[in-house]
């Protein structure tokens, strides 16, 4: 068997690991896998080195505390890859984890492949020349990526946002829970995150009238600290968890009150209007609004380079401005439909040349081996 190496630092990753191992074996049976990842790659039937939730830290006050622990993962992985040999090493998004990983086992000179290109566009872009230095190769989500990494002599294969495989276009509306008009709320999958942003969602759902049925998408990283918060909304709530139940969900609202990242790219698959909203602690604040470079956070308005998408983040991450940007949602069907046409220009630019994301990033590791 070809034992290929894939590590996964959250939620996001697993999915793109999941698809991605199924994708290859659909290609070479003979392949083998071993690594660090999620319930979603397990059910590929991939045993994983360590818990992913253990990785899922996002800002500097939620990982200094953890920076022992952090470090004692490295080492184990580090040594795993050392014993096993693998011919190639996949490292997936998370590059506070994964490129460090890279930067470790490089010695050993196993190929490494970097899946999700580093948002170097975004902010510190002179990382640029330590990437080049831990990899062999970027698989790019983005079409404009290529450019900026070949530029420092990495190799990049731009194989096309894996949203575009998303479930979430896919939903049927009647079975989604709840009744009337329907909000769904992606709280994000790192426990700082939720912890930060449930609180200011709350107190932004509570300024909307009482028809409006809240609907959480839970992730299985913050499942139970979901849960527990939103038992203190003090109004019915429903919970949506698998791929597909969020998808109906999807289908079934109005509007969504959505993090920034991944999710919110789920919901333009979906057509679904909504608005972002995201803050760190004031520290990482501080730091952010410093460094950002870059005029959006949401992807559909970076591609467009308009505000398709209304934006609420860091000190603009507010209940009384959040509550607004949903209410014209849910009371203007131009603003509705002003999205979704965006949301279809956005998209077309995302798709790789042939076949599906998945498979254009298996091809591109094959080619690699």
């Amino acid at each position: 068997m070809t034992l290929l190496y894939i590590a996964a630092g959250e939620a996001s990753g697993d999915i793109l690991g999941a698809r991605l191992i199924a994708a290859l074996r659909a290609r070479d049976a003979s392949l083998d896998f071993a690594g660090i990842g999620g319930e979603r790659m397990a059910e590929q039937g991939f045993v994983s080195l360590f818990d992913i939730r253990q990785l899922a830290l996002m800002g500097v006050a939620e990982v200094l505390p953890s920076i022992l622990r952090l470090k004692r993962r490295m080492e184990e992985t580090v040594a795993d890859i050392t014993a096993r040999r693998p011919r190639l090493i996949i490292t997936i998004d998370s590059p506070g984890f994964t490129l460090r990983l890279a930067a470790r086992v490089r010695h050993l000179g196993i190929p490494v492949i970097h899946y999700v290109a580093p948002q170097v566009w975004a902010w510190r872009p002179g990382r640029v020349k330590k990437i080049a230095q831990r990899v062999d190769r970027i698989l790019a989500l983005l079409p404009f990526e290529a450019p900026i990494f070949e530029a420092a002599g990495i190799p990049v294969d731009f194989v096309g946002h894996p949203i575009l495989e998303s479930e979430a276009a896919h939903g049927v509306a009647e079975r989604a829970p709840g009744e009337g008009r329907r909000l769904i709320i992606m709280p994000g999958s790192r426990r700082g995150e939720v912890k930060r942003l449930l609180p200011i969602f709350a107190e932004s759902l509570k300024r909307l009238p009482a028809d409006i049925h809240p609907i959480i998408g839970l992730a299985g990283t913050v499942e139970e600290t979901v849960r527990a918060r939103a038992a203190e909304w003090g109004r019915p709530v429903s919970m949506v968890r698998s791929p597909q139940d969020k998808a109906d969900a999807f289908a079934a609202a109005r509007a969504g009150l959505i993090k920034s990242g991944t999710s919110s790219l789920e919901a333009a698959v979906a057509g679904l209007p909504h608005v972002i909203a995201y803050t760190f602690n004031p520290v990482s604040n501080f730091i952010i609004r410093r460094l950002f470079r870059l005029k959006y956070a949401s992807l559909v308005n970076l591609l467009l380079d308009e505000p398709v998408v209304p934006e609420f983040l860091l000190p603009h991450c507010e209940p009384v401005r959040i509550s607004a940007g949903l209410t014209r949602l849910f009371e203007e069907d131009e603003a509705v439909a002003r999205q979704r046409e965006g949301f279809a220009r956005a998209l077309a630019r995302l798709r790789p040349e042939h076949g599906l994301p998945s498979e254009a990033a298996a091809d591109a590791v094959l080619r690699q081996l």
